[in-house]
């Protein structure tokens, strides 16, 4: 657990920061790249895809909603969580 604390640390906008968009997208990037490993051994698990379904829209929404009000960072977040756009 403590190596995702520090890989969020870089994402935080200041020292107790939780609630940006940069620390939610990283953690749900974090979600989805576990669920997408969990669902590679296990593929009927139909609950685990919707959930990740899920994930990935709210992940979408969030970065949609940074681009078009701070397109610098969202550029920034792209690049260091190695997300396709």
């Amino acid at each position: 657990m403590t190596e995702t604390t520090t890989e969020l640390a870089q994402f935080q906008l200041h020292e107790t920061d939780t609630g940006s968009s940069d620390v939610q997208i990283a953690r749900l990037t974090e979600r989805i790249n576990h669920l997408t490993d969990h669902l590679g051994s296990h593929k009927k698990d139909i609950s685990s895809r919707r959930g990740l379904l899920m994930l990935v829209a709210r992940r979408r929404k969030l970065l949609d909603y940074l681009k078009e009000t701070e397109n610098d960072r969202y550029l920034n977040l792209l690049q260091a969580l190695k997300l396709r756009r």
